[in-house]
């Protein structure tokens, strides 16, 4: 597998942090469910990083386990925000230098804030890492230190389709 410029971003970023952690590569894949199994954890253990935008030119990610999403009202509440979007894909490409579904914090063209839901801590997490199929693993109590996160419940249980 060809490593991509934001695999590379994300691994020096990944580096500099100082953090622990193990590169999966498994490729694409058409679901959380098959992610989870490439990577060997639990769909609550892969967290999903979304982009939120709080104001013109203002983001945050917001790290989200895989079996979960975001809670509008508990985010807004702790941004302090009456309101809060996620961009389209091309103003999340342009502001953190990802396409979306390859989005992380590690390497981000802009080092916005992160928010990390309150379930991300206390144990094992596997992480996007810049590119399609390629995710790391660490403790997510590491990455939230590291990444000096705001930890909260910020999430509600994902609803079946």
């Amino acid at each position: 597998m060809e490593t991509t410029e934001g695999e590379q971003r994300a691994v020096a970023a990944l580096e500099a942090s100082g953090l622990t952690y193990q590169l999966t590569r498994h490729g694409r894949v058409g679901s959380l469910a098959e992610a989870a199994a490439a990577r060997g954890v639990e769909p609550s253990r892969i967290v999903k990083t979304i982009v939120v935008r709080r104001g013109e030119g203002d983001f945050v990610f917001v790290l989200v386990p895989g079996d979960r999403t975001i809670s509008w009202p508990k985010l807004r509440e702790l941004l302090d925000v009456n309101r809060i979007s996620m961009p389209d894909a091309a103003v999340a490409r342009d502001v953190t230098g990802y396409e979306r579904g390859t989005i992380t914090p590690f390497g981000s063209l802009q080092p916005w804030p992160v928010v990390a839901d309150a379930r991300v801590p206390g144990g094992y997490i596997s992480i996007g890492a810049g590119a399609h199929g390629v995710a790391a693993g660490l403790d997510g109590s590491a990455l939230v230190r590291a990444l000096g996160a705001t930890v909260a419940d910020v999430t509600d249980p994902e609803t079946p389709a």
